[in-house]
């Protein structure tokens, strides 16, 4: 590991791209039907899902403080947008080493709340640990795609539908590389790798209630690993919610114990429409 210095723009980058690619990308009807609209402002990337089944996960905006600035005229520019696309609410995911002083008043006085931390983890892609599990790993066949995509949106408390072609347009685009784990003929878990230049990163993991804690993320998590340095990635990443005193993030600790090790936390901040 270099220091987090020298990651944090690699980190925020590789998701940044991620995210810009799964909604700018969405085929239609769906891309319609579930009215996105994205951006590029100020070197990070703003997405609207005006029609969210999901109660306002896709509504965001991340990657700043990468290429340029974060500045109150970038964030400012960020929220004209979510306005002018009327969504009720979006929120900004911000490294708190790129917020302008005094960014605590400005917000305020923006109607930003400070939601949930989430922890950015790193590890050199072909030093994530090997794990086992007596289901069948491997990477997501085009006849599946529908299939692992639901499985993915149950896990979160999403519906099926336009996020179903959403998720499942990226099997078979070069940049993903999406995984599955099967229980005989049923996909019971899967998650995405998504590829950007040097960087990988893990995400939309999820397992079925009746099949978790059988080994399938940490399993999941290692196939990914090797997939990323076979195309030749230097470095894997993952986001994940930091628990709150007293509990656990089963993810958090899956991707610890595969040998992601903590960068930095950083704050979601929360903006909602004007009633």
């Amino acid at each position: 590991m270099t220091d987090t210095t020298d990651l944090t723009p690699l980190a925020e980058g590789v998701e940044c791209e991620f995210m810009y690619a799964y909604e700018s990308r969405a085929p239609e009807p769906a891309y319609t039907d579930l009215g996105v609209a994205t951006t590029r402002i100020g070197g990070g990337v703003a997405l609207a899902m005006r029609n969210d089944p999901s109660g306002g996960y896709w509504s965001k905006a991340l990657g700043f403080g990468v290429t340029e600035p974060f500045t109150v005229r970038v964030l400012d520019r960020v929220l004209d947008f979510y306005r002018e696309q009327g969504v009720d609410q979006a929120v900004l995911q911000l490294v708190p080493a790129v917020l302008p002083d005094g960014f605590d008043a400005v917000a305020a006085a923006r109607g930003l709340e400070p939601g949930s931390t989430w922890v950015k983890l790193a590890a050199r892609a072909g030093d994530v640990a090997a794990a086992r599990t007596h289901l069948r790993v491997a990477p997501v066949p085009a006849a599946e795609a529908r299939r692992w995509a639901d499985v993915l949106l149950a896990g979160f408390g999403m519906p099926a539908g336009g996020l179903t072609d959403m998720l499942a347009s990226t099997v078979g685009e070069p940049a993903w590389r999406p995984h599955a784990a099967w229980d005989g003929d049923e996909v019971v878990a899967g998650g995405n790798l998504f590829l950007h230049g040097e960087s990988a990163s893990l995400n939309a993991a999820a397992t079925a209630p009746g099949h978790r804690g059988l080994g399938a993320q940490s399993a999941l998590i290692a196939a990914r690993a090797r997939a990323a340095a076979e195309a030749g990635c230097r470095w894997l990443f993952a986001e994940t919610g930091k628990p709150t005193p007293g509990t656990r993030n089963p993810s958090l600790d899956n991707l610890r114990r595969a040998g992601l090790v903590p960068l930095y936390e950083r704050r979601n901040w929360v903006w909602r429409s004007a009633p």
